[in-house]
């Protein structure tokens, strides 16, 4: 069974609609980083859709370095939150004004 290319978009929307409320209404900095992993994979699905319907590859390969991006921005934004936590113990980005004048 093939899902039609729109199925695939509107599914994409969502998730990145769903990343982007949760990035912006949440006052956390770990929902902000899952919110980033969440509309990241919206991407990536786009991606994968839009290669399946034009038969080419080139949509697939950029998903796996989209997947490599994400991998390393979660393990550096993990160790950027443990510190930030560990030197405030807050976990609230408005707290955070170390590099403001």
């Amino acid at each position: 069974m093939i899902v039609p290319y729109g199925h695939v978009l509107i599914l994409a929307v969502m998730s990145f609609a769903v990343g982007l409320v949760c990035m912006v209404a949440r006052r956390n900095l770990i929902m902000l980083l899952v919110g980033v992993e969440i509309m990241m994979n919206g991407a990536a699905i786009a991606f994968v859709g839009a290669a399946l319907r034009w038969q080419l590859l080139t949509g697939q390969v950029f998903v796996l370095f989209l997947i490599g991006v994400a991998g390393a921005e979660v393990s550096v934004g993990l160790v950027l939150i443990v510190a930030a936590y560990r030197k405030t113990e807050s976990l609230d980005p408005d707290t955070y004004n170390l590099l403001k004048w």
